[in-house]
Parts: C-alpha cells; sequence; structure tokens
C-alpha cells in the first residue's frame, strides 16, 4: 500500500494551490452564495476566481464521491462570438458530459482527469467542445449551513485544433444532493478557428449518482501516487525573493504580460511558477493548467517516439521511408525518410516558389488551402488533401527545410503502420509513448487531438500539434532531453541520437539549401537558425564565456515557448499571441528578454 508521509502532504497542497487563503476579492460563500448557487439562471459575468478556492475561514469538508450527469448548457461570452458554428458544432455550448469525483482529503480528484472528455450527452446541435478536468478542492464555508463546496480546474478544448481555455468550476454538495454547476473559462491559449480571445461562463444543473465504492481505495492510492511524482514546485515569488533585484527582470519577454498565460522555470529539479493572472484574480491551480501548445507537439510527439524506437529496436528507425509505411502517396515519398519529416525536409510542399539560396523556411506554409487540410476529420481525409494539394518539389529529400505540418503528420501515420508492423494492429503511437515513455517520468496523461474517424472513434494524434500539456509535464519533457535520455538511471531515448540532436548535430540551416553547401552550426554565421526533429536552436552568446550557443527550443503558434540552457534550467511560457484585435502588439522586438534573464540567474 502507498503511504503518504506528511513532507509529501504539504508538497501536494502547495502543487495544488498556489494562492493565499485570504483574498481580498472575498469568499466564496460571498461570491457565490448558497442561493445562487443553487440557482439554475446565468450570471451577467464571471465572479472573482476566488470562488473557487478555500478563502479565510473555511474548514475541512466530509468525503465526497460521485457521478454527476451534466447536461449540455449554454455558454454566455464576452464578447460575443462572431464564428460560433464550426463544421456545424456550436462554440456557445457546453458540452453533456458525465464526470466522476472522489475525495482525498480536502483534495478533490476528477476519475478522468487528464482526458479530453468528449460530449455523451448532446441537445439538437452539438457542443464544439470537449473538457478536460483536473485536480481541485474541497472545503466548508460556516454561511453555507449544511452545504459543502467542491471546486476544480477545467479545459475547455477541442477535437479539431489545438487551443484550451483555462476555467474553473464549482459545486455544493451535501447528503445524497448536489447544486448547479457554475463555471467560467477566463484565460486561454492562442485562437485559431474562432479567431477571438473571449471569457465564458454558463451554470448547469447536475444529477448525482453513486460511484463504484469498491474501487476508491485503489483509486486514491492511484493518485496518491500522480500527485507525489510531479516536480518539487514553489511559487515564483520565493525564487524572486532569493536573488539579487532585478535578476529575473523581463523573465516572459518578448510577450507584453497582457498576452501571456503564465511561465515558470525549472532550476536544480525545482519547478519554480508565476502567478496566473486573468481578468477576474489570479488563477487559483496554475499547475492543474493545461496549454493548447500547438506546434511544440512538434518537438514532443515525433522526436520522443524517433528516439524511443530507436533505443528499442536501433537506429535505423530513423531512416525508414514514408511512402513504405502509407500507400498511395506520389513515388517520392519513398524516398522520404522519417528523419527528413522530422526535420521538414521532405522535398513537397508544391506552393510557394522554388528559391532555396537563401530559402525562406515559411514560403507557401498556409497556401493551396492549408485550412481544408487542418479540418479535415480523418486521416484518410486528411491524407486524400495532401495528394490533391501537395507536389513534390525538384529538390532532394533532407536538403531544404520548408515549414510544413503536413511532414510531421504523415510522419506520425508511417511511424504508427511502422509499430503496428512490429507489435500487431491494435498497437497505438501515442500509447506507447504514454507507456515508455510519459509514465516512466511521471506524467500519467497525455491528452492530444486525434483524427474524427468515420465510426466516431478518435484515429491517430496528429504530430503537428494537438498536445495539452502541464507545465509539470513539459518540465519533465525538457529535463529527459537536457539529461540525454536518461531518466532515474534508466535509458529509455537513444543516448547517442539524443545527445547529437540537441547539439544541433546535423542540424539543417533553414535560410539555407543543403544540396548547395552543407554548414554545420558550429562554423555558421552567428546569427544562421537551424533546425532538427522538431527543435528550433537559438543563437545566444553566454555573459560568463562569451561563447555562442545554440540552444534548443519547442516553440508553438501563439508564443509558447519551452527552451534548455546549458546551466541546466529551463524556462517555459505560455502566451496567447495570435489574432490580435486590430491596433494590439502583442510582443516587442527585444527576443532575447527572456534568455537573458535565465543568463542573469546562472551566466552561462
Amino acid at each position: 500500500m502507498y503511504k503518504q508521509s506528511m513532507a509529501t502532504r504539504v508538497l501536494l497542497l502547495l502543487a495544488l494551490v498556489a494562492w493565499p487563503s485570504a483574498n481580498a476579492a472575498g469568499t466564496a460563500s460571498t461570491l457565490l452564495p448558497v442561493s445562487a448557487m443553487r440557482a439554475g439562471a446565468i450570471a451577467a459575468a464571471p465572479v472573482a476566481n476566488a470562488a473557487f478556492a478555500p478563502g479565510a475561514g473555511s474548514t475541512p469538508a466530509p468525503a465526497f464521491s460521485g457521478v454527476l450527469s451534466i447536461p449540455q448548457s449554454p455558454l454566455a461570452t464576452l464578447p460575443a462570438l462572431i464564428k460560433p458554428l464550426q463544421d456545424g458544432r456550436d462554440a456557445r455550448l457546453f458540452p453533456g458530459v458525465t464526470l466522476e469525483f472522489f475525495t482525498l482529503g480536502d483534495i478533490l480528484v476528477p476519475m478522468q482527469r487528464g482526458e479530453m472528455v468528449r460530449e455523451t450527452a448532446p441537445g439538437k446541435v452539438q457542443s464544439y467542445w470537449r473538457v478536460i478536468p483536473q485536480f481541485g478542492r474541497v472545503w466548508h464555508e460556516q454561511a453555507d449551513g449544511r452545504w459543502s463546496r467542491a471546486a476544480f480546474a477545467i479545459m475547455l478544448v477541442n477535437d479539431t485544433e489545438n487551443h484550451a481555455h483555462q476555467g474553473l468550476a464549482t459545486f455544493l454538495y451535501r447528503e445524497g444532493q448536489v447544486s448547479q454547476l457554475k463555471f467560467q473559462f477566463i484565460q486561454q491559449t492562442a485562437p485559431y478557428l474562432l479567431d477571438q480571445h473571449f471569457v465564458a461562463w454558463g451554470s448547469a444543473p447536475m444529477t448525482l449518482a453513486a460511484g463504484d465504492a469498491g474501487v476508491l481505495t485503489a483509486r486514491r492510492t492511484a493518485a496518491q501516487q500522480e500527485l507525489a511524482a510531479r516536480l518539487p514546485a514553489r511559487p515564483w515569488a520565493e525564487l524572486v525573493k532569493s536573488l539579487p533585484p532585478g535578476t529575473l527582470d523581463g523573465f516572459g519577454g518578448p510577450v507584453y504580460p497582457k498576452w501571456r498565460v503564465v511561465g515558470a522555470l525549472v532550476r536544480n529539479g525545482t519547478l519554480y511558477y508565476q502567478e496566473a493572472q486573468t481578468p477576474y484574480g489570479p488563477y487559483p491551480y496554475p499547475l492543474e493548467m493545461r496549454f493548447g501548445v500547438r506546434s511544440i507537439t512538434k518537438s514532443v510527439g515525433l522526436p520522443l517516439s524517433l528516439l524511443r524506437l530507436a533505443q528499442v529496436y536501433g537506429p535505423w528507425v530513423l531512416t525508414l521511408k514514408i511512402g513504405d509505411y502509407v500507400p498511395g502517396l506520389d513515388p517520392k515519398w519513398s524516398r522520404v525518410r522519417l528523419m527528413d519529416a522530422a526535420n521538414m525536409a521532405t522535398g513537397f510542399g508544391g506552393v510557394g516558389t522554388f528559391k532555396t539560396y537563401p530559402n525562406d523556411n515559411q514560403d507557401g506554409y498556409l497556401d493551396n488551402d492549408y485550412d481544408g487540410w487542418y479540418i479535415a476529420p480523418s486521416q484518410s481525409d486528411k491524407i486524400a488533401h495532401i495528394n490533391r494539394h501537395l507536389r513534390p518539389y525538384p529538390w532532394d529529400p533532407g536538403t531544404v527545410m520548408r515549414y510544413r505540418d503536413q511532414d510531421f503528420f504523415l510522419a506520425g501515420a508511417a511511424l504508427e503502420s511502422f509499430l503496428k508492423s512490429m507489435r500487431g494492429p491494435k498497437a497505438d503511437l501515442w500509447d506507447m509513448l504514454r507507456a515508455e515513455v510519459f509514465e516512466p517520468i511521471g506524467i500519467y496523461h497525455a491528452p492530444a487531438v486525434r483524427t474524427r474517424e468515420p465510426d466516431g472513434r478518435d484515429g491517430l494524434v496528429w504530430f503537428s500539434a494537438g498536445y495539452y500539456p502541464t507545465l509539470d509535464d513539459l518540465a519533465k519533457i525538457a529535463l529527459l532531453y537536457q539529461r540525454q535520455g536518461a531518466h532515474d538511471g534508466k535509458q529509455i531515448l537513444n543516448k547517442q541520437l539524443t545527445t547529437e540532436v540537441f547539439a544541433a548535430h546535423d542540424a539543417l540551416q533553414k535560410d539555407s539549401d543543403f544540396s548547395v553547401t552543407r554548414v554545420a552550426p558550429e562554423t555558421a554565421a552567428p546569427d544562421a537558425p537551424f533546425y532538427r526533429m522538431g527543435i528550433h536552436f537559438i543563437p545566444y552568446v553566454g555573459s560568463a564565456s562569451k561563447r555562442l550557443y545554440r540552444l534548443p527550443r519547442m516553440s508553438g503558434f501563439g508564443e509558447n515557448e519551452v527552451t534548455l540552457f546549458p546551466n541546466g534550467i529551463v524556462s517555459i511560457t505560455t502566451a496567447k499571441v495570435g489574432s490580435l484585435p486590430p491596433g494590439e502588439q502583442g510582443k516587442s522586438k527585444d527576443k532575447d528578454e527572456t534568455l537573458r534573464a535565465v543568463d542573469r540567474l546562472a551566466p552561462f
């Protein structure tokens, strides 16, 4: 039986709530009194986030367990949505879902935590959304009488793209009864199809049913183990207080504070996280936030899969040809290696210019009906769109980088087909990652967008985008890369290849044509941009060594970035710079603000 020490218990509480219990905004019972919680009306606006966490004077609550059936309910939004209907589904509807909860002390545990829960009880029109529930809290306030309160973090996500709305939900409970569910979504990563920044809120009636009491002990043990596996986490303010004034000034830049979501860094194995500001006050559960990180997925799914399978089967896996595993493609795909696709150097695209020296790696990226490919629901639909719209360029694979999401998607399809050939028809590439990479490093949930197949099932993970990680998840993946693919003495990824990738060995110069001239990063111009296997390499001269480094960075639309430093530090910044209102600027031209802050913290 897993036993939880008092020290671990304290760490869990710190990891769940990074917010002082006394809050100027008021307590939950004043912001959302019992009368409001039991009423079905949608409020005129969201309330202060203080309503979703224990406040001053709160006391322990009775244990809770049960299954909540939540019907589809209207979402109010501010501003009103201009394009609420996407593929016939309505973004103004909270999805009809069933969620099961139990308590672990004062921690509220969703059984479906970390899962993209699909709508199972739609109305006449389907909701555009799925939800990802996360850990929360239970407590009692004197003003609530016999009622106790429960609140949890919840993300509003969807299965067509990769942005997330970070939200909160709360309900009252007592013997066999629950109130309405009150929810609000008050922060987000960058939008694309909906093309707006907005907040949303609403209320839904619920019915309560008993859960399976026979499995509660095992579920509580699993939740304890999961929480205990998180990195030690401390508020940003503690780190700042321990340093000379100004050391971390500029961290999070060049993005302006208004367009940031939350930032963090890992130092000496501890995750230091910033306060997550929203229009309604600090978000009370910052380590429960999941983010739509877009192309950071390119730095996670395919590289981890290739490096893991290279460890299991051998480095030759990287040389497998896409055309040998995905039938019906242009014959040139039979010359394109998986490593070429991971370098976005397949020699495909067929749009934009043929000018490669100097090369514009974004040339033609969103041309030729990109959105048609993006919203194509199934794996076969996406591949058919590629066949119709992308044509071979005249250059060889592996020589010119052209940014194409389709390269990563096809590589994922090919690698999954290879895995099935080795392990049987039920093998799933993302499930392999979860079992053989994520769980061994303490990541127990890895929600990601998959294709929507005609029979209603979820298909292939996109691999070009779609991952919804937490700060803890991103930190652990970065540390695995920094440690050359090893964790707790076990080599999970191929050590030699991991070392080479993150040293930029054989990286492609983004603005060059390697069929004309091949330049190594160590001999290239100082500002030359490089890329390999989903990793961007950022030039920076260390203040202590005066040496030019090419810092490995995972980067995704909206200015989401994870950067690995030679001093062992990892920086994480999440933001929402995308589809900004007219006249707004999301960032300054000082691209090295965060790099300088980390350099001041531990000069390299």
